[in-house]
C-alpha cells in the first residue's frame, strides 16, 4: 500500500521532471499533515499570502461562533484580507473605519476571554 509521503516522492522525482524541460516549480509540503503545495516559478509573496490567508479564513468561517477563540481568529483575517487587498493600492476611510470595527471586536473578544479563563477550549 502506498503512503502520501511515497506520493510525495513521486511528485518530487515529476518536479525534478519538469525543472528539466524548464519549468520551474517549487513544493512546500508538510507530510505529517499531508498537505504539499506547489508554487510557479512567479509567485509573489503578495499571492502566497492571499492563499495561506484562504486557508486561515476557511477555518474562521466554518468554525462559526462554536469556539471561544473564533471572533479572534475572524477578525484577524478581516483586518488581513483588506490590508492585501490594498497592498499597492490606498485603504479608504471606509476600509479604515472597518478594521477599526475589527480592532474593537478583537479587543472585546480578548475581554471576554480574560473574564471566562475556563471556557471550554476543546474544539
Amino acid at each position: 500500500m502506498s503512503t502520501f509521503d511515497d506520493f510525495y516522492k513521486s511528485l518530487l522525482d515529476l518536479v525534478d521532471l519538469y525543472a528539466k524541460k524548464g519549468v520551474l516549480l517549487k513544493t512546500d509540503a508538510n507530510t505529517q499533515s499531508s498537505i504539499i503545495r506547489i508554487f510557479g516559478e512567479n509567485l509573489s509573496s503578495l499571492a502566497r499570502a492571499r492563499t495561506g490567508l484562504e486557508d486561515v479564513s476557511e477555518l474562521a468561517y466554518t468554525t462559526a461562533e462554536h469556539h471561544p477563540y473564533w471572533n479572534l481568529l475572524y477578525h484577524a483575517c478581516q483586518i488581513s484580507h483588506l490590508a492585501l487587498e490594498k497592498w499597492d493600492d490606498t485603504l479608504t476611510k471606509e476600509n479604515l473605519d472597518e478594521i477599526a470595527w475589527s480592532i474593537d471586536e478583537l479587543k472585546n473578544t480578548c475581554e471576554n476571554l480574560k473574564a471566562h479563563p475556563h471556557s471550554d477550549h476543546s474544539h
